[in-house]
């Protein structure tokens, strides 16, 4: 079994004598899972801090005994509580010779609460010394002693719970997790953006390229699909005069996975009108620059041994960053064939009937995105990878859309929304084709009721749309996205 794997060599004899002291506990009347509640008045993290206002004064604190040492008629013990790690003094003659017996068949693990006057130990540890302890609930598998130098993360993230027993920094990076999405709400409620709620089970497999979850409604009788995006739900809202929204959502994409993808993540998404995707990139310079004081503490920061500043974003079109860094220039292409031409030359593979802005998104694939380590925006991509993304009227074979790359990563998708319902219709049935072309059995559709509602005027509109883990990752300059979720998806052992 699992739990066998991460308890030491003996860890059978373990498992039977703390289940043996528990049927002790129980036969004398004093089983701790029985106990509903145990008022505190403190915690280690504000002791500590105003070790001042509460030395000498009585506190009661709890948690779970992370370490034990027996001296006879005294002990000292670790306790470690949502906030962090306080010790504890506990003395026969302050708790009464039955309770200290009692006590010292505790086992590290044990959920504990102590009763107790704040003081410093001879070596200066703030501690609490004991005039009370009580078991709350019974620790029946032991801690693993060397859990924190195992190289297994696979086990680490099939139990979590005990990872972040016994890894503080593993808190951390959660702690700071939430600390971003409160940041991020903050900064779009301060603009006037009014969080929504989207369906996540919807009626229709769309035409685009993520593989969806599917599932069945009994009462309905009707397929239904995990959503894998929120994007149309959110401009329809639009549409209906909501010119602000945004929405942190749980996405499901049926697709591999690998240290930046997982099967569910969380995005947020927003669209504001009357603004176009140049207003997008202030909003993202500004929002990540507020994010990165807020949560490090300066515009700098390290990722993976890389310095990252945040504080200094470069701005380049699809075109110029092919240019940058292959030397081929689109506007030396004067038809596909020749993009193609030039794609055989580079050997970069693309479809025997790629078009410009096909070869021009391969090309960037091919010697671009892994040269964006510092902040870059690319933007103006060729309309053929652009569904939703409104054309630009001075060239409409490029799209006003962009995408924003950090230590040779994408980040996140932002465009001047496509309004118009004509061309929308069209993209989509073109979008929905060539998906059944490539499997005939897919059941993809276009969403007719969306190019429905632009039917009723969408109005000029901007939209963003970003992974929260991935930028999670980076402000706590942690390697994998599992690393970022509390339950990655892991295949069953067994």
């Amino acid at each position: 079994m699992a739990e066998e794997k991460i308890n030491q060599p003996s860890a059978g004899s373990e498992l039977a004598m703390r289940r043996e002291k528990l049927a002790n506990l129980v036969e004398q009347g004093r089983d701790p899972f029985v106990i509903t509640k145990y008022d505190i008045t403190a915690d280690s993290k504000t002791v500590k801090d105003n070790f001042e206002q509460y030395e000498g004064k009585t506190v009661r604190i709890a948690g779970r005994m992370v370490g034990k040492r027996v001296m006879g008629k005294a002990s000292f013990i670790g306790i470690l509580d949502n906030t962090g790690k306080i010790q504890s003094y506990v003395r026969r003659d302050d708790v009464g010779e039955e309770e200290y017996a009692g006590f010292k068949k505790f086992d590290v693990g044990d959920i504990v609460g102590v009763e107790g006057t704040v003081f410093k130990t001879q070596t200066g540890e703030i501690s609490v010394h004991a005039t009370g302890i009580t078991l709350l609930a019974k620790s029946l598998l032991p801690l693993p002693e060397k859990f924190h130098g195992l190289t297994n993360t696979d086990l680490r993230y099939r139990q979590r719970y005990v990872d972040l027993i016994v890894n503080p920094e593993v808190k951390d990076t959660f702690v700071k997790r939430s600390k971003i999405l409160t940041e991020i709400r903050n900064y779009l409620d301060s603009k006037g953006f009014l969080e929504v709620d989207t369906p996540i089970l919807v009626p229709i497999e769309i035409g685009a390229s993520a593989r969806p979850f599917k599932t069945h409604h009994n009462t309905l009788d009707m397929d239904m699909y995990l959503r894998i995006e929120t994007e149309l739900y959110l401009k329809r809202l639009i549409v209906g005069g909501m010119d602000r929204v945004y929405e942190v959502g749980r996405i499901f994409r049926n697709e591999g996975m690998d240290t930046k993808h997982n099967p569910e993540f969380t995005t947020i998404e927003l669209y504001q009108a009357f603004t176009d995707y140049y207003g997008m990139m202030d909003l993202v310079e500004e929002l990540y620059k507020l994010l990165a004081k807020k949560i490090c503490g300066s515009l700098k920061i390290t990722y993976q041994g890389k310095e990252i500043n945040l504080g200094k974003w470069e701005r380049l079109t699809m075109v110029e960053a092919v240019k940058k860094y292959s030397g081929c220039d689109y506007n030396d292409w004067a038809t596909d064939e020749d993009a193609r031409r030039c794609a055989k030359e580079k050997h970069v593979a693309v479809p025997a009937d790629a078009t410009k802005g096909t070869v021009l998104a391969e090309f960037f694939d091919a010697f671009v995105e892994e040269n964006l380590i510092q902040p870059t925006f690319i933007y103006d991509y060729p309309v053929e990878n652009s569904p939703l993304a409104k054309r630009k009227p001075e060239n409409p074979l490029f799209t006003e859309r962009f995408e924003y790359f950090i230590n040779a990563t994408e980040f996140g998708n932002a465009f001047s929304e496509l309004n118009d319902p004509i061309d929308q219709r069209a993209r989509f049935e073109n979008q929905v084709a060539k998906k059944k072309a490539e499997d005939p059995e897919c059941k993809a559709e276009v969403d007719y009721d969306f190019v429905n509602a632009l039917e009723y005027g969408m109005p000029p509109t901007g939209g963003l749309g970003f992974g929260v883990d991935r930028l999670v990752m980076l402000l706590t300059d942690s390697a994998s996205i599992r690393d970022v979720l509390l339950f990655p998806t892991m295949k069953p052992e067994n």
